[in-house]
Order: structure tokens, then sequence, then C-alpha cells
């Protein structure tokens, strides 16, 4: 049986989507009586080909049967990527209805792990747990974020950090993008954690405390590994561009390389050495 937090999680997650579609890009008429965007439940439902009664309690978040081929005929509707269609069969399938719990005790990465991050000279790593908390990184790293060992242990949430801390905001040139990234890639875990007790007091602070972090989480974007393209601002080495790539690292604790690579036909990599030389 699916938990309370996994169908409210998914009645959010449905919503967000619909309004993200203008009806006139899928044939219907935009209207004068629209009193929000996107479109509306009936309109889902007939270009899922179901009932406006059984996906109304879908999104409802009612407790009801469905199979994956009537998933993928919603998922269809709302026009959902791949990610987007794990998200989704993550919270609405039996068989995923297992609520995960996720390990709240400090992390250390293997010796093997931290020989691979150092040898990274010149590409700023973090090495992150399912919570996003830093449990890894490289000297690149602390040149251009922060220096990670003067951050207490319990303070060390990449989430957290990207709104509290007023150094990654003045470094990124498009913050919202980045972090909207690192947003999205948390919610690949809540699907997996959702209605884990750590995952519903960690996203009640973040909303309490930071308007734009509610905002950002109830547009409801979701990926297991964003590719960003991004734009920073030194206060030491001046314009720095990076593209960011994640990779998972299997094992019982879900740990990802978050890995900044240095834009081709650039400057980046030579203000990163002499910022590390100096």
């Amino acid at each position: 049986m699916n938990s309370t937090a996994k169908l409210q999680a998914l009645s959010a997650f449905l919503k967000s989507q619909r309004a993200k579609i203008a009806p006139e890009t899928v044939g219907f008429p935009v209207g004068t009586r629209r009193r929000t965007p996107g479109l509306r439940r009936e309109e889902v439902a007939q270009l899922a080909g179901v009932s406006t009664t059984w996906y109304t309690w879908l999104e409802q978040g009612r407790d009801i049967q469905a199979s994956q081929s009537v998933l993928d005929c919603v998922a269809s509707a709302l026009r959902m990527n791949a990610d987007e269609r794990k998200y989704l069969y993550s919270l609405a399938l039996e068989d995923g209805s297992a609520i995960h719990h996720a390990e709240t005790e400090t992390l250390k990465i293997s010796p093997a792990l931290q020989k691979i991050i150092t040898g990274l000279e010149h590409c700023p790593t973090i090495v992150s747990d399912r919570m996003c908390n830093i449990v890894g990184w490289n000297e690149a790293a602390r040149h251009v974020f922060l220096d990670f060992e003067r951050i207490p242990t319990d303070e060390r949430n990449m989430i957290r950090l990207l709104f509290s801390r007023r150094e990654f905001r003045r470094l990124a040139v498009n913050w919202e993008q980045f972090a909207n990234g690192f947003l999205s890639m948390f919610r690949s875990y809540y699907g997996r954690y959702v209605g884990d007790e750590w995952y519903e007091q960690f996203l009640a602070e973040m909303t309490a405390a930071y308007p734009e972090f509610k905002a950002m989480w109830e547009h409801g974007q979701v990926s297991y590994a964003p590719e960003v393209h991004l734009e920073f601002r030194h206060a030491k080495a001046g314009k720095m561009v990076y593209e960011l790539t994640s990779l998972s690292v299997y094992g019982k604790d879900d740990l990802r390389f978050s890995i900044y690579t240095p834009a081709p036909e650039t400057t980046t990599e030579a203000k990163l050495r002499r910022l590390m030389e100096q």
C-alpha cells in the first residue's frame, strides 16, 4: 500500500507537470475561462485516453490501482521526459511502494574514490550522498567553491549551502539554473525515499526558510543526471565556464560525483591552474 507522503508527492508532481503545458500546443483552445495556467484535468484525461474521474483521483492522491501502460499514457499526455517518467513510476506503481530509509550517519569515501577525485586535478569535483550531503571534494573544488573543511560536517549539505551561502549566489551568474540542477537531482532521490522522515523534515525546513526554494521545488523539475552549462564570476579568477556532469557510484551509499569540466575553447582551465598555484 502506498504511503500518504508518496501519494501527496504524486499529486503535487502531476499538478506541476499539467501547469507547464500550454493548451494550444496540444490542440486545445486557450479560451477566457482558464483560472490557472496549463491544461485542465479533463484535457489530460482526454489526451491520455482515460476517464476524467480516474485521472482526477490519481492527481488527488487517492490510493488507486495504476498499471505502467496507463501511466505511460498519462506521461505522454503530460509530455514527460525519461527522468520524469521514472519519477512518476517510483511514486505511482505498487512495486515501488516500499519506503526506503536514508542512512543518516556521516559517510566516508574510500581511498580508491579519493584517488579518483584527486586525479581530476583541474576539474572541480564534489562527492555527495543520497541526501546531497557533501562527503568528498578535491583541491580544485575548494578553490572554486568553498573551503568545505571549514564548514561543520552537519552543515555540509549542497542544497542548503546553495540557498544559505552568499558565496554561491555571487559565484554563479545563472544561479537559478545552478540551484535547479541540484534540486532536480535531489527530487530523484526523494522519489525513492519519499516517506522517510529525514526528507520530509528537510523539505519543511527549507520551504519555511527560503521562498525561492519553495517556488523551485513546486515547479517539479526532476533529473537523475543533470547536465548543466554554468558561468561563474570568481572573485579572484574572473569569468569561468564549466560543464556539469553527474556520475553515480554503484553501491549501498548512492554516492554521486558532480564534476565541473572547464568548457572547451575558454581560458577557464588556465585560470584555475593559476588560482591553485597562488
